[in-house]
């Protein structure tokens, strides 16, 4: 009888538990297991991931059409987590810049506990609301910036005090959690929850709910800037060509958007500045690059419409124009921007 009541509590605890510090009944002899039985076992778990965001999906391109309309309107994309939640947001900014030539202050980072806690755990920074309200003050926030708190657990203090100043300040609040009915989620205008299930290691987050983060953050950051005319077709048509790889990417991008060959489109980038958008214009216009760049002005930065309807304005953002006019504020806690010396700008994947 007590054995059946020790279990039974048991079970009333674990419901009490996120999903994430539930143990799993798959990996419950791990210790005993050869290495290719362990990463049989968690190449099974990892496949449910995808499958658990695809459930999400609604609430993703809703906060898609958030940072859209958050960025259009003069506004930034602001990331905030702790740890590893806190550095795939930093991955996510960081590779902004490269990728689609966006102004270092445009997509942010926000990590708890500052740079150092992108190479060392900070312990305690996570449980500071406080902080999370620091760090977002530090930033100037406005009411056209879309703040997306990430927290595998839910409930990450730092996060949740974020979110409530982003709230207070009249921005859009995004929330992102590995926990169904996460406490992130009440303190957010768009809850995104993924269940993945319990961790290979009980309460190691970095394992699925860091996978899903990562391709929910890829979601919103890839879809947002493919809606603000940042992508022609599938060509990462503004990449900014810092390097060899990045430059002769930007060469075959030409080539594959215009239908001329290699020399051709690197005469035009060379015209162009190395501006691929306007390279692509020229060739196809047969214009020179400053008609180019009138025209990919008149199309609001669109190539599409640059291309197929001159003059066509295709419902213009503001990001630029209200960036160049709000100071450049960084504090600690934003890691990577493009003129920190250690960003690994230009470091796009193939």
């Amino acid at each position: 009888m007590a054995d059946l009541e020790a279990a039974a509590a048991r079970d009333r605890q674990s419901q009490r538990l996120g999903i994430t510090e539930q143990r799993n009944p798959a990996s419950a002899d791990l210790d005993r297991m050869s290495s290719l039985e362990i990463v049989t076992v968690m190449n099974k778990e990892d496949h449910k991931v995808a499958d658990a965001v695809q459930q999400a999906l609604p609430q993703i391109a809703r906060a898609v059409d958030a940072v859209v309309a958050g960025l259009r309107s003069g506004g930034r994309l602001i990331y905030m987590g702790a740890g590893t939640s806190g550095r795939l947001g930093v991955l996510d900014a960081a590779e902004c810049p490269p990728t689609f030539r966006t102004d270092p202050n445009l997509v942010v980072g926000l990590i708890a506990g500052g740079k150092g806690a992108m190479f060392t755990a900070v312990e305690g920074a996570e449980d500071s609301a406080e902080l999370g309200v620091s760090d977002l003050n530090e930033l100037q926030l406005t009411a056209q910036d879309v703040v997306i708190g990430v927290a595998a657990s839910g409930r990450t203090p730092y996060v949740i005090g974020g979110l409530d100043r982003a709230r207070e300040l009249g921005a859009t609040t995004i929330s992102l959690a590995c926990n169904t009915g996460a406490r992130t989620s009440a303190h957010a205008d768009i809850a995104i929850e993924i269940d993945n299930g319990p961790e290979v290691i009980t309460g190691s987050s970095r394992l699925k709910a860091g996978t899903s983060q990562k391709l929910v953050l890829n979601m919103i950051s890839t879809a947002a800037m493919v809606r603000m005319g940042k992508v022609y077709g599938n060509l990462m048509v503004d990449v900014a060509p810092n390097n060899t790889k990045l430059i002769e990417r930007a060469e075959r991008i030409v080539m594959a958007a215009a239908g001329c060959g290699r020399e051709q489109a690197r005469a035009a980038l060379r015209a162009a500045g190395g501006h691929a958008k306007t390279a692509i214009v020229m060739v196809i216009r047969g214009v020179d690059a400053a008609q180019a760049r009138r025209a990919l002005d008149a199309a609001d930065g669109f190539v599409r419409a640059a291309i197929e309807e001159p003059g066509a304005t295709a419902d213009p953002p503001r990001c630029a124009a209200a960036l160049a006019e709000r100071p450049s504020v960084q504090p600690d806690s934003i890691v990577f921007t493009q003129s920190d010396p250690v960003s690994p700008h230009g470091d796009t994947k193939e």
